[in-house]
């Protein structure tokens, strides 16, 4: 992986629930897919009504901090890069955000944007990815 500039700060990201809500009676039938939520609008619904033993509902209080929200766990925030001139725009903000390369750029392109941000001192998220396959052979 490139290594760029440190990030400016480093402030621990809390999350206050790190599972995903499941959907109402998702366990019961296959028909519900267990990882898209929806709110439940039954008119009996026990979990719409907040009786104890069911599964906790999304409210605002879940949310993190604003201070440290998109924050990536190495400090920075990240910037999807698809060609040069988007890796540009990083040269004064490359303490605050790190480069993603898009998942459509083809690896002669991602060979020289990763040549170039090791250049500009832009930290790279993604840098060896493509580019494994190509050295070995």
């Amino acid at each position: 992986m490139a290594k760029g500039a440190k990030p400016l700060t480093k402030v621990k990201n809390v999350h206050k629930k790190t599972t995903k809500f499941k959907r109402y009676q998702a366990d019961t039938f296959l028909r519900i897919s267990r990882t898209s939520w929806r709110k439940p609008k039954g008119i009996d619904g026990k979990q719409r009504r907040r009786f104890k033993g069911t599964p906790r509902m999304p409210k605002i209080g879940y949310g993190t901090d604003k201070r440290t929200r998109h924050y990536l766990p190495n400090g920075f925030l990240k910037f999807r890069v698809t060609n040069l001139e988007d890796l540009e725009l990083l040269l004064m903000h490359n303490r605050t955000y790190c480069a993603e390369i898009a998942s459509k750029v083809g690896a002669k392109t991602r060979k020289q944007i990763v040549a170039r941000a090791a250049a500009l001192g832009v930290r790279v998220t993604n840098a060896n990815a493509r580019l494994r396959a190509e050295d070995d052979e």
